[in-house]
């Protein structure tokens, strides 16, 4: 039986590598998590957040809000409180897109 090689996957990311992720920097992050619910990474014995991949991908569903949408932070947390499920469906939708948009344009360039 071959042997297969498992992928380490992360449990948990400092708040370094979560604003690396959007490019922010990371008193952004602390921010948003003084304002939004959904932000709520745990806290090691030194006090250091420890961002799990749920709390990355609020962050990023408030990131598409207010960065990429323009919304207000006003009018993102009344978005994510009235329906967050249809936030984050469109924002998947998106990101499907993006990836078949570059996709086929790769395709295009080689031939």
């Amino acid at each position: 039986m071959p042997y297969k090689e498992k992928t380490i996957e992360k449990k948990y990311y400092t708040i370094g590598e979560v604003a690396d992720q959007f490019d922010v920097a990371t008193s952004l992050i602390r921010f948003w998590e003084g304002e939004f619910d959904i932000i709520k990474p745990k806290k090691n014995r030194k006090g250091n957040r420890q961002f799990t991949k749920e709390d990355i991908e609020n962050v990023k569903l408030i990131y598409h809000l207010v960065k990429e949408k323009g919304f207000t932070l006003q009018g993102a947390k009344d978005m994510l409180k009235n329906d967050s499920h249809a936030v984050k469906d469109k924002m998947d939708m998106l990101d499907s897109l993006k990836n078949i948009r570059t996709f086929l344009t790769e395709i295009k360039e080689q031939l």
